[in-house]
């Protein structure tokens, strides 16, 4: 008994561990093997993000300045690990499904903590929004989702922000990560 007590603290302890290394503002999602998880969040939480050009630059190319308005309400942010030889697909839903909620992500080395509008470069970046015309082999749905995947046998950090069109500054949603 004492074995597994021992083994369920320090499994808790590293998990703590590992949480407080991500930056302040920053929400840790373990992300799972072959498993999904949920949390639920509020832009209330968050904050505006003056400076979107770190999106657009050739180093990041997360979103062009197209759709910086998509961005422009509050964001909250999530973070993740990806481990070796998986993929992680983010999925976002605004609690009413007649709102919008926007996701974008990018992955960096599992050393790195650079947060917007810091961010000079990263491995990778992906987003997702609402579009304002149909989207070639896209189907248009109320869920805005972004995938990553590791081949490698490396493990990477992913923030996650979650935002809303200029103006939001309070939406409920929900999050899954997916992890296969």
């Amino acid at each position: 008994m004492k074995k597994y007590f021992f083994a369920a603290l320090l499994i808790v302890s590293v998990q703590m561990v590992q949480a407080q290394t991500w930056p302040q503002g920053v929400q840790f999602i373990e992300s799972k093997m072959n498993d999904s998880t949920t949390v639920q969040g509020n832009l209330a939480d968050g904050k505006i993000i003056d400076d979107l050009s770190w999106a657009s630059s050739s180093s990041n190319a997360c979103f062009t300045g197209l759709q910086f308005t998509q961005y422009m309400g509050h964001h909250v942010f999530y973070g993740t690990s990806i481990k070796p030889q998986s993929v992680i697909k983010i999925y976002v839903t605004a609690e009413n499904k007649e709102e919008e909620v926007n996701i974008y992500g990018y992955m960096m080395g599992e050393g790195e903590m650079k947060m917007v509008p810091k961010l000079n470069s990263c491995i990778t970046c992906e987003a997702d929004y609402k579009r304002s015309r149909p989207m070639k082999f896209k189907k248009s749905s109320d869920v805005r989702e972004i995938e990553f995947r590791n081949p490698t046998k490396k493990t990477y950090n992913i923030i996650i922000g979650v935002a809303a069109p200029k103006g939001v500054t309070e939406r409920k949603f929900s999050l899954m990560l997916k992890t296969t």
